[in-house]
């Protein structure tokens, strides 16, 4: 998959019933600009308020998870949500005139469909993930339900669930790679057992509901007044139970459809995290009370990386430079070479490493009994790393050097000891121009930013007279 983020190449409508509502309403998918993220916009109230796929807005998760906004509500949203993520896109204005999405055959399939008749575009701004690197779990001691994600190269979910009832036990289901969703989990129907239809009837809910939008999963006696009940809220003239237990006449998509369904809707929840991520997702016995609040557990995780602003680097991965072809890019040698390896180089960043070890000359006197990194030496060591993405660039790097013109707005934020391998991104501010390379520095140790400054330094040819 690209690292690009992506919109929709055209707009694209959809119409139909509301399931809980039971309202007419048309979906409107409309292309958004680059860091828009999913924006439900209600088309049928005065000013289009906006609300924002965002788990902090999720009031309510009784049967489907409704988003509220400043009194605006999106009810029943997690089926169009799991089909942009499935579908791979970042950025959609969804319009509706009315307050939920239609139900449609109760699946993500039609929304996949309306997807791909609008074509997708790439834009021109990177993606961000949220990268799982360590085990993040909730649990719901009330119901047994728990998801835990665990560090993962792809976004993968595995659902596992237990209704205990004869009809539909326990089922599993795995999404190894979010590539494979329209194949494997879109076509997957919402469904419901009868004892909870007969009560969502009674409290007014499922206006929209049909047999053919939802699997109904007979796990009690038809009588003869529920079925009457059943017939008259459908439309229906005859109803009828399957051998499989299924009532009525609709055909299962797959065997564990229930659970490829939970899958579904955990991909539509995780959703409202705000960022696409990286990791592994085992969910057990999931809901939409669960997911959201796993949601809101990755959201308060992802807004403390970008806090950190801790980028994703391989320190193990084969350097651009060692220690060698650092050498013979730059003029610094021991005790002032402070850059073992570069990890990244492109035209506008470079991604340096050091190994801070207590061997450093600096550390005989600062402070022996406490040795701390001085902060001049972490600024001069982001300086050396911005000179080697001037330096890679000329032909003859040996006959250049780098010199300080400014520093500014430096900060230092925890102390470096030995032990600790400090990584260097260095971006250009603005283009190259004259030999004047302006440059934003960061130092990082593990997840944490140590020291950050702005930098400014004149690459000049070595006098040779």
């Amino acid at each position: 998959m690209s690292d690009k983020q992506k919109t929709l190449k055209e707009e694209v409508s959809l119409s139909g019933i509301g399931l809980h509502t039971g309202k007419e309403v048309t979906l409107t998918l409309k292309p958004a600009k680059e860091n828009t993220g999913f924006v439900f916009v209600r088309t049928d109230l005065e000013g289009h308020p906006q609300v924002e796929a965002d788990v902090n807005y999720v009031t309510t998760t009784e049967r489907g998870t409704t988003l509220e906004k400043l009194g605006v509500r999106i009810h029943t949203c997690e089926h169009i949500l799991a089909a942009l993520v499935g579908c791979d896109i970042d950025n959609v204005f969804l319009e509706m005139n009315s307050a939920e999405p239609p139900i449609m055959d109760g699946s993500s399939k039609f929304f996949v469909e309306a997807i791909e008749k609008a074509g997708i575009v790439e834009q021109n701004v990177a993606r961000e993930y949220l990268v799982i690197k360590e085990v993040f779990s909730y649990s719901d001691p009330a119901t047994g339900s728990e998801i835990t994600i665990i560090p993962s190269e792809n976004y993968e979910i595995t659902t596992m669930v237990d209704f205990g009832t004869k009809v539909l036990g326990t089922q599993n289901a795995t999404l190894k790679d979010i590539s494979e969703f329209k194949e494997e989990i879109s076509t997957a129907r919402t469904f419901s057992f009868l004892h909870e239809l007969e009560m969502l009837l009674d409290a007014g809910l499922i206006k929209g509901g049909d047999i053919s939008n939802a699997i109904v999963y007979v796990d009690k006696e038809l009588t003869q007044e529920t079925s009457e009940k059943l017939k008259k809220a459908f439309g229906k003239d005859h109803l009828s139970i399957q051998p499989n237990g299924i009532l009525d006449n609709l055909t299962l998509n797959y065997p564990n459809e229930a659970a490829r369904h939970k899958l579904l809707d955990v991909i539509g929840d995780l959703a409202l995290t705000g960022v696409k991520i990286k990791g592994k997702v085992i969910a057990t016995k999931p809901g939409h009370f669960v997911n959201t609040q796993f949601a809101k557990k990755l959201n308060r995780q992802w807004k403390l990386q970008k806090k950190k602003n801790v980028p994703d680097f391989d320190i193990h991965k084969e350097p651009v430079f060692d220690i060698n072809g650092i050498m013979r890019l730059m003029p610094h040698r021991y005790p002032f070479l402070l850059i073992d390896k570069v990890l990244e180089l492109s035209d506008t960043h470079v991604v340096g490493l050091k190994n801070v070890t207590f061997n450093e000359p600096f550390f005989v006197g600062h402070f022996p009994k406490e040795p701390v990194m001085p902060g001049v030496l972490q600024v001069e060591a982001l300086a050396q790393t911005g000179g080697i993405l001037v330096l890679a660039s000329v032909p003859d790097p040996e006959n250049y050097s780098t010199y300080f013109i400014k520093i500014d707005k430096v900060k230092f934020k925890k102390k470096v000891v030995p032990g600790d391998t400090m990584v260097f991104k260095i971006e250009l501010i603005t283009p190259i121009r004259r030999g004047i390379v302006h440059m934003q520095g960061y130092g990082y140790v593990g997840d944490s930013i140590v020291v950050e400054a702005e930098l400014m330094a004149q690459v000049a040819k070595i006098k040779t007279d």
